[in-house]
């Protein structure tokens, strides 16, 4: 066994396809002067066939991904555009009198190993674009073919060191069982192309492998919990065919519950509602019965573009969104960079720890315009649908009052443009630091709604960086502190008369549903392949049972204690169909 990084949800039994490394080995190549405008020539030939390739990758994947996830690839076309890369090849080929494909590999290796040298996720995978934009502008400039995948239609489980967009943007889904990288994570172009792809894949694997995958090996791949076997016996293999069976029978099993209500034995009814963030996940979540979007995260339309989104550009987006839904309620979250979201155009400050530094609602209050343009587009969308504003990362009222000031001039400037918009919009906050917990009641009495972001509520209620490997056992969502908080929480807005949501990843836990009615919360948020495995579970449960077991928890005084109340009454066959959450 093998211990990754699950990155893309599911199973693939098979044999492995060893993609091989696209490097190039290139001798030292000097040239005259008088060769210095032919080599230019050459480099731009190859930048403008680049450029050629890649508009038509992005235009082929939009038909298969959607528009958002295809916008991946405008950052390997402002590569090729970016000056401060085009100038280290320039002055190489001009001051060194270098052959254009030796000044692009050096450009390329002293950029991949700078980025490499930071202890930052996020230019550790620009490197990889890099990489990949570089190595394309090489073939052309020596006239190479690409690395091809087999020829036959025989499926197989992709296994690469590192597996680039345009790698991935080739690969037909009906061929490929699963991938997995030896680099990589679960926040990269690649993944979260897999994802939308729904291929499984596993990523970080080069530490723990003693021996290289060949081709032909045998394999089994859990994308869910990032495991690879080996050449697995049959005894094992039969398991994972069995649970691959399970996961398919249980996925039949759900869709003949997507038009049935949300509601308990005893009459509780759950607001069910998806987190998504492009219009391609929107339709995975109509798909299984979503009652609406309790969480549009906004930034992926800022990032791997050029520039920012205008108004015109959001609104359109946000008004799309809004359509589909049909009048169910669509909360939008307000832009939430920082931390390890990152824009290659916009320029945030180096900080010794991001995640409590410069981002989401901090950003927006600091960048106004920045902030005004995203309200005037989301207001001007308010007419189309039920849809509601919500800010991010709040830790005082001074910053809820001060962003809805920002709103109401935001709400004066389209008055003056003749723009429509719902004047009474409803405004809420995320609930996820420890000190907005601790004055939920004085929130409540500024805004609209909560919802309770558990991710990083619970990381920084720790101190816990889950991504962290030294320290990640410790990220434990159902520690007794934890639920402290989420009780505080709830009960503060139960007392204002608010709406209260969740939309972390305890939302979407079958394990956490007990807890949830008990609090008697309004919504859960999630992953739409988390819906109907909740809902299943919810049309068993009894909201009156679920409080007294929320009982025994508070009594709990370790996370373990916890987890051995909550096994009580989770059957195996809601276990089975946990994996699709």
């Amino acid at each position: 066994m093998i211990q990754g990084i699950g990155a893309s949800f599911g199973i693939a039994i098979g044999k492995a396809f060893v993609l091989p490394n696209w490097e190039w080995d290139l001798p030292e190549q000097k040239i005259d002067v008088a060769d210095l405008a032919r080599e230019f020539d050459r480099l731009y030939e190859g930048i403008r066939t680049s450029k050629v390739e890649i508009e038509q990758m992005k235009d082929e994947l939009r038909e298969v991904v959607g528009t958002e996830e295809s916008y991946i690839f405008d950052a390997h076309l402002a590569i090729l555009e970016d000056p401060v890369f085009m100038n280290e090849i320039q002055g190489i080929i001009q001051r060194q009198y270098k052959a254009a494909e030796v000044a692009v590999k050096e450009a390329i290796d002293h950029f991949v190993t700078m980025f490499d040298l930071l202890d930052d996720e996020y230019m550790k995978e620009r490197a990889l674009d890099i990489k990949d934009v570089g190595n394309r502008l090489l073939k052309h400039l020596l006239g190479a073919p690409e690395i091809t995948l087999p020829a036959d239609t025989q499926p197989f489980i992709l296994v690469a060191k590192e597996l680039s967009p345009s790698q991935l943007a080739h690969l037909n889904p009906k061929h490929v069982l699963g991938i997995a990288t030896l680099a990589g994570s679960t926040t990269s172009h690649s993944s979260i192309m897999a994802r939308a792809l729904g291929i499984p894949l596993v990523v970080g694997l080069e530490s723990k492998l003693e021996d290289a995958i060949q081709t032909g090996d045998y394999l089994i791949l859990d994308g869910a919990s990032g495991i690879v076997h080996l050449e697995p016996d049959t005894e094992l293999t039969k398991h994972y065919s069995e649970l691959h069976a399970l996961q398919k029978e249980a996925t039949q099993r759900l869709k003949g519950i997507i038009d049935i209500k949300p509601m308990t034995k005893d009459g509780k009814e759950m607001e069910l509602a998806a987190n998504i963030s492009s219009l391609k996940e929107l339709d995975v979540a109509l798909s299984s019965g979503t009652n609406g979007v309790g969480l549009f995260r906004t930034e992926f339309l800022y990032m791997d573009r050029h520039r920012l989104p205008q108004e015109e550009e959001q609104f359109e987006v946000y008004r799309s969104v809004a359509d589909k839904l049909e009048g169910r309620p669509l909360i939008i979250r307000t832009l939430d960079i920082g931390g390890d979201k990152q824009l290659d155009y916009f320029e945030l400050p180096e900080e010794e720890n991001p995640f409590l530094g410069y981002r989401a609602i901090r950003i927006c209050l600091d960048k106004t315009d920045l902030f005004k343009t995203q309200l005037r587009a989301i207001l001007r969308a308010s007419c189309h649908g039920k849809v509601k504003i919500m800010y991010p990362l709040i830790s005082s009222i001074d910053e809820v009052r001060a962003a809805n000031a920002l709103l109401n001039e935001a709400k004066q400037e389209l008055t003056e443009a003749g723009h429509r918009f719902q004047e009474d919009i409803e405004v809420g906050v995320m609930i996820e630091l420890p000190a907005a917990v601790m004055i939920a009641d004085l929130l409540a009495e500024e805004v609209d709604f909560f919802s309770i972001g558990t991710n990083d509520l619970v990381q920084f209620t720790l101190a816990v960086d889950r991504m962290n490997d030294q320290i990640s056992h410790m990220y434990e969502p159902f520690h007794p502190a934890v639920l402290r908080m989420l009780k505080q929480t709830v009960e503060a807005a139960k007392r204002a008369g608010i709406h209260i949501g969740v939309c972390g990843e305890m939302a979407g836990d079958l394990r956490a549903l007990p807890i949830w009615l008990a609090l008697d919360v309004d919504e859960l948020s999630m992953s739409s392949n988390a819906i109907l495995p909740i809902k299943e579970r919810l049309l068993r449960l009894k909201q009156e049972d679920s409080r007294s077991t929320f009982d025994e928890l508070l009594a709990c005084r370790t996370s373990k204690e916890i987890h051995e109340v909550l096994a009580r009454g989770y059957d195996s066959r809601s276990a089975s169909t946990n994996a699709l959450a």
